[in-house]
């Protein structure tokens, strides 16, 4: 058995709250490696091109506010 299929096997056995809260770990997880990811691109400066465009098309007036 694999460890994902234990972990599924013992999700399985969890309660609604047990359940929810886990599902509340997991999306805070994701959103912190997010946020790595972006802080990672920007660094390494993969974001620019598409700073400087974003930046471009406001300037020519394709923006608008939200």
């Amino acid at each position: 058995m694999t460890i994902v299929q234990a972990l599924e096997e013992e999700i399985g056995k969890l309660s609604a709250v047990e359940l929810a809260e886990l599902r509340a770990w997991l999306s805070e997880r994701e959103a912190d490696e997010w946020d790595r990811e972006i802080e990672r691109d920007a660094a390494s400066g993969k974001l620019d091109k598409l700073f400087e465009k974003s930046v471009a098309d406001h300037l020519a007036g394709k923006s608008r506010e939200i």
